[in-house]
C-alpha cells in the first residue's frame, strides 16, 4: 500500500515543530524541501529522527557529477531516507550519485519533469515544440533507471507506465497529490490520493492538503482512509 509522505513546506523550524504537534501521530515520515534545509539545516533533520519521524530530503540536486556525490554522501550520514536529484543532470551526474548512495541505505530518486510543468512551460525549457509530457518522463527515467537510481518523482499521470516499464521495485514517489475539491494551487499534474495509489505509487507526497488544513490531523486521517480503501 503506498504510503504518505507530509510536506514541511515551511518557513523554519519553529512553524514546523508547531505543525508536527497538530499532526500527531499519524504523521511518522516527512519531507523536508530546499526552504527549510536551508533554515534549519541538518540540526532540524536530526531533531526529527530523534522524534522517531523519518526524513525524505528534497532538495532535486543539479550540478556536476562530482559535487552532487558529495552532497550524496552528506545526505546519507544524515541517514535519511530519501534524497532527490534532477534527471535533467544527466547520465554522468546520475551514476555519480549512485556510486555516492550504493551500501548507505540511502535510496535516490531522479525527479523527472516538475509537476509544475505542463506541456507548453516544457517546450519553454527546452527551446523546442512542446513535446509529450508523459514521452518526455519516460525517456528520462529509462536514463535513471540504466545509470542505477532507485527510482523517480513523477505525477500520477505517469506512474502507471513507469510501474509497467521497470517493475515493482523501482520506486515511484508522487507529488501534486491534492484530494477532492481541493485547490490545485500551482501545480499542473496533480490527482487525488485514491488516484495516485491505484497508479501504482510507493509514496504520495501532501502538502497544502494537510499543512493547511484547520485540522492536519483530520485532513491526513482522511487521506490514509482514501488511500487504505483503494488498496483493496
Amino acid at each position: 500500500m503506498a504510503e504518505v509522505i507530509i510536506a514541511l513546506d515551511v518557513p523554519g523550524a519553529d512553524e514546523a515543530r508547531a505543525l508536527l504537534g497538530r499532526i500527531g501521530d499519524l504523521g511518522d515520515f516527512y519531507k523536508v524541501g530546499l526552504e527549510l534545509y536551508t533554515r534549519a539545516g541538518p540540526d532540524f533533520v536530526q531533531e526529527l529522527h530523534r522524534a522517531g519521524k523519518r526524513v525524505f530530503l528534497d532538495l532535486k540536486l543539479h550540478d556536476i557529477p562530482n559535487t552532487v556525490a558529495s552532497a550524496v554522501r552528506a545526505a546519507a550520514d544524515l541517514d535519511v531516507d530519501l534524497l532527490t536529484i534532477h534527471a535533467a543532470g544527466g547520465p554522468a551526474m546520475l551514476q555519480a550519485a549512485a556510486d555516492a548512495a550504493s551500501g548507505t541505505g540511502l535510496r535516490l530518486l531522479a525527479v523527472t519533469v516538475l509537476t509544475s510543468l505542463d506541456a507548453d512551460a516544457l517546450s519553454e525549457v527546452w527551446g523546442r515544440p512542446a513535446p509529450d509530457v508523459s514521452a518526455e518522463v519516460r525517456r528520462l527515467t529509462g536514463m535513471v533507471r540504466d545509470a542505477g537510481v532507485d527510482g523517480v518523482v513523477c505525477s500520477a499521470g505517469e506512474a502507471p507506465r513507469v510501474r509497467t516499464d521497470h517493475g515493482r521495485d523501482f520506486l515511484v514517489v508522487t507529488p501534486g497529490i491534492r484530494p477532492t475539491g481541493t485547490d490545485v494551487g500551482d501545480q499542473r499534474r496533480v490527482a487525488t490520493p485514491a488516484e495516485a495509489a491505484r497508479a501504482g505509487a510507493d509514496y504520495l507526497v501532501l502538502g497544502r492538503a494537510v499543512t493547511r488544513a484547520e485540522k492536519p490531523g483530520a485532513a491526513l486521517a482522511s487521506v490514509l482512509a482514501e488511500v487504505a480503501a483503494a488498496a483493496v
